[in-house]
């Protein structure tokens, strides 16, 4: 098999050359998934090709052995069997599917997880769900009747994917529109409806990504239940809790308008420490003129911390962090000096009442204020092409 996939490092084609491309790509991400590979190829021989030709494309991230056991495994499988190995883990288990989804050489690419909590025997039902309903996504659900989480381990992973569902289900009602899981990971796509280059994942949620920036013209779903895993363990983590809020945040400030409502709610949390500041300081004998400068750089600080995390994590490598730094500091205190002349200017000028007046230099300053962020701070250097995202994602 011939795949090259944009950052990956080693392509291994596991059994002889491809035939014509099969009705179904299966694509399974594995982290260090040893113990799981054999049994899941076997119950994939036992229930997939009988029903539909397939392929299966393992993009493997691991440290262990992981990718000669898939090769070892893949010599009793009648179907094409290949690895891309990626030295460098762009995007975590979400940037691996979108390698499979490039890799594919099927109409329809079904998505699973390794470590057999998703039952391999269902791909079939999946194909022919979306075949039967002209669907572009069809999701295996464990909220449809007949579908159950119990795998999950645990009263606490219970609530968490609880949580995180209706979390998600809240920020992108109209994306989500007929998705009753979106934090399954079990799910089959038509190729042609994925935008490969439109895609940012970030961590393990990959169908929200696909459903919200691709935007699936018709979605179906099936039931399915989440069993135990094979073996191993879970890679979840607090770490990949925190990948999945800064995902959200990502996905849903998108758009210019998001930014900026987010800009400006971020932009209203720093007067708590602009103002405890403030007081620490008057208290401590500092003219308030003096007091109120140096607590609107606290402010500032708070500010700048909090957009650099939330708001535009995958921009912060145009530049060094200290150069950001400083042009956010600049912006934020030329919106003091320059919302002054705003105010004199539309009461001299336009005979605004002064209450109106400041409303309106605020909001002026405020709208420079996110233009000249953007534009100063987190686009790119002229002539530097934008580079890709790293860091590892332990799953």
């Amino acid at each position: 098999m011939t795949i090259q996939p944009t950052g990956a490092e080693h392509v291994a084609p596991i059994t002889g050359d491809v035939p014509e491309p099969g009705a179904v790509t299966v694509v399974i991400p594995t982290f260090n998934e040893s113990a799981n590979v054999r049994e899941l190829l076997r119950r994939v021989a036992a229930s997939v090709p009988d029903r539909l030709p397939c392929e299966v494309v393992f993009v493997d991230d691991s440290t262990d052995d992981t990718p000669a056991v898939i090769a070892d495994a893949a010599r009793d499988c009648a179907f094409p069997v290949s690895v891309i190995h990626r030295d460098t883990p762009v995007g975590g288990l979400g940037g691996a599917v979108v390698e499979g989804i490039r890799a594919a050489t099927a109409d329809w690419v079904v998505v699973m997880d390794a470590d057999l909590q998703h039952p391999p025997a269902l791909v079939p039902d999946l194909v022919a769900t979306g075949e039967k309903e002209d669907a572009d996504l069809v999701v295996a659900s464990r909220y449809l009747p007949g579908g159950s989480r119990a795998g999950l381990a645990g009263g606490y992973r219970v609530a968490v994917s609880r949580g995180a569902t209706w979390l998600a289900k809240g920020l992108f009602p109209r994306a989500l529109s007929g998705i009753s899981d979106p934090m399954s990971g079990f799910f089959a796509i038509r190729r042609a409806a994925v935008t490969a280059d439109a895609l940012k994942p970030l961590g393990y949620k990959i169908l929200l990504e696909l459903a919200v920036r691709c935007r699936p013209d018709r979605v179906a779903e099936v039931p399915f239940v989440f069993e135990e895993r094979y073996a191993g363990e879970s890679k979840s983590t607090a770490r990949e809790g925190m990948r999945f809020l800064r995902h959200l945040v990502e996905l849903r400030t998108a758009s210019p308008l998001a930014r900026m409502i987010a800009f400006g709610l971020i932009g209203l949390t720093g007067f708590v420490p602009n103002l405890a500041a403030l007081y620490a300081l008057t208290r401590a004998g500092v003219h308030y003129l003096p007091a109120e400068i140096l607590a609107n750089q606290l402010g500032v600080a708070w500010n700048f911390l909090l957009i650099e995390v939330l708001l535009f994590r995958d921009r912060r490598h145009h530049r060094h962090w200290a150069d950001r730094a400083g042009r956010f500091a600049l912006l934020a205190n030329a919106d003091l000096v320059l919302r002054i002349p705003l105010i004199a200017l539309f009461v001299g000028q336009f005979h605004l009442a002064v209450l109106p007046a400041t409303a309106l230099a605020l909001l002026t300053t405020f709208v420079l204020r996110f233009a000249g962020t953007e534009a100063l701070v987190y686009l790119p250097r002229r002539g530097r092409s934008e580079t890709s995202r790293t860091g590892r994602n332990d799953r």
